[in-house]
């Protein structure tokens, strides 16, 4: 209703952005973008599973009654889902990610097409992180439980990604006297990457900050330790 943090006004992007259990994740490159279809199916008997999540996370055992206590909260939720969603933490995450080598044990990530199978893999497996995953995925996997917890929520892919891990807002390469590129950056550009959007308001920053805020479940670098 329109008193709730998430209301969103327009009927129209209730319907997708709350409602729409298919959408279309795009990835590639800027060159040749594909359109990958995805089945969030966030009514398909996942609450549970959801609420468990919650109730696995660091957060939620480090203390457990001010956890509950902000679960009203969909910045607080939204953090506590980001990384619940990468098993990179040991935090009984749901998913594991890789970028390279083989896959030929597990699932290779570009044949999952849904989170419905994922999640439920996950319960089955008592809550051990799903093999493989990687951003699209994880952005997939974070719409279908902030949608299925009421959360609006969408995906954003950006191409030609840049990567910046020195916080110096620049992609820097380093080069010799002679122009042998010196590999002393972990600084990088990415061919994209994909990450979700979530609508709530911000009544700690201010009317001008409410709308699509900013969550990413790729588990990249740590952030404050």
């Amino acid at each position: 209703f329109s008193g709730d943090d998430v209301y969103m006004s327009n009927e129209n992007e209730r319907q997708e952005y709350v409602l729409n259990e298919n959408g279309i994740i795009f990835v590639g490159n800027a060159r040749y973008i594909e359109a990958r279809g995805w089945y969030y199916g966030q009514f398909q008997d996942l609450l549970n599973i959801c609420l468990t999540m919650l109730d696995l996370s660091l957060y939620y055992r480090q203390d457990p009654a001010m956890d509950v206590s902000r679960r009203g909260d969909p910045k607080y939720v939204g953090r506590v889902i980001s990384s619940m969603i990468n098993g990179n933490d040991n935090d009984n995450g749901v998913l594991l990610g890789k970028w390279q080598g083989s896959f030929h044990s597990h699932e290779n990530p570009s044949r999952w097409d849904g989170s419905v199978v994922i999640l439920k893999k996950w319960r089955q497996d008592n809550y051990r992180p799903v093999q493989y995953g990687q951003c699209w995925v994880f952005a997939g996997v974070m719409c279908t439980v902030l949608r299925c917890l009421g959360i609006p929520t969408r995906l954003v892919s950006n191409f030609n990604s840049a990567h910046d891990v020195d916080r110096n807002l620049s992609i820097d390469k380093y080069y010799d006297s002679s122009g042998r590129s010196l590999n002393i950056s972990k600084d990088s550009t990415w061919d994209y990457h994909v990450w979700n959007e979530s609508w709530f308001i911000r009544p700690d920053l201010g009317r001008a900050y409410n709308g699509w805020q900013v969550l990413d479940a790729t588990p990249q670098e740590q952030s404050r330790g």
